[in-house]
């Protein structure tokens, strides 16, 4: 690997064989030199998990497209982590995640292990940005997000980005995305999350599905309203959920 490029990361969620993750390559491989860490198997839902009482081991697979791609059989955590210790002979210059098969606008954050390496890259102080695509369908094409990962990353790559800040950045499935509007998370909830079933012995299990209920659907502050639009959707985020401008009143209360 050359030292006088800027050393990029990728790693996803939906595993090291994900079309996603080889689209990403595709279009920042000019921008510096690129390896590729991720989950040996999809571990959407994640967050920012570690493993902890298991062995994790990494394995090297084909090169693709000039980046050296490895499996780790941990979460999209364990793969930053692991590969910065194991595999990388020098600190990332940057981490990109996805691209993700799937929103992850509004609450998902909490949720996404896209984002969870992400959240990651941010506390260890490395600019790191998540990518994803509003479509579960791992055939469909994703070249609508090719100007969007382009024109993004080489912004945070030629400017960097705030401390303690990384981005959360959704592309809404179309063949031509409008824009990129900077925006907040939507407000809303999660409903009908658990269909019911019955096995043949009688006894029911229970599958994860539901849907997100937009709270505020016609707010131009928020990031599924431009999804919903045709446009790329761009959320700084931060780590550190410390709610800050409530420590005086939480500590009347308890005074």
């Amino acid at each position: 690997m050359s030292t006088n490029r800027p050393l990029i990361l990728i790693t996803n969620d939906d595993s090291v064989f994900a079309p996603g993750l080889h689209l990403l390559i595709d279009y920042v491989k000019s921008m510096g030199d690129v390896i590729a860490i991720a989950p040996d198997a999809p571990h959407s839902g994640q967050s920012s998990a570690i493993s902890v009482n298991k062995v994790l081991q990494i394995n090297r697979h084909e090169d693709y497209n000039g980046a050296a791609i490895y499996s780790v059989n941990g979460t999209p955590v364990d793969c930053v982590k692991l590969g910065m210790h194991a595999v990388l002979d020098r600190r990332p210059d940057f981490i990109l995640s996805g691209i993700n098969h799937g929103s992850n606008s509004g609450n998902s954050i909490i949720y996404s292990g896209t984002m969870g390496a992400v959240l990651e890259g941010c506390m260890l102080g490395i600019p790191s940005i998540g990518y994803s695509f509003h479509s579960h369908d791992q055939s469909y094409n994703l070249e609508a997000c090719r100007e969007v990962v382009e024109k993004i990353t080489s912004r945070v790559m030629e400017q960097g980005l705030p401390s303690d800040i990384c981005l959360n950045v959704n592309i809404p499935k179309c063949s031509k995305v409008e824009g990129i509007k900077v925006t907040r998370a939507a407000r809303g909830f999660w409903t009908e999350e658990y269909a019911e079933y019955v096995d043949p012995h009688g006894k029911p299990f229970y599958w994860l599905t539901g849907k997100f209920h937009n709270e505020e659907p016609d707010n131009p502050e928020t990031d599924l309203y431009w999804t919903d639009r045709g446009y790329a959707s761009v959320v700084p985020c931060r780590p550190d959920q410390s709610a800050v401008n409530e420590i005086g009143l939480i500590s009347d209360l308890l005074g």
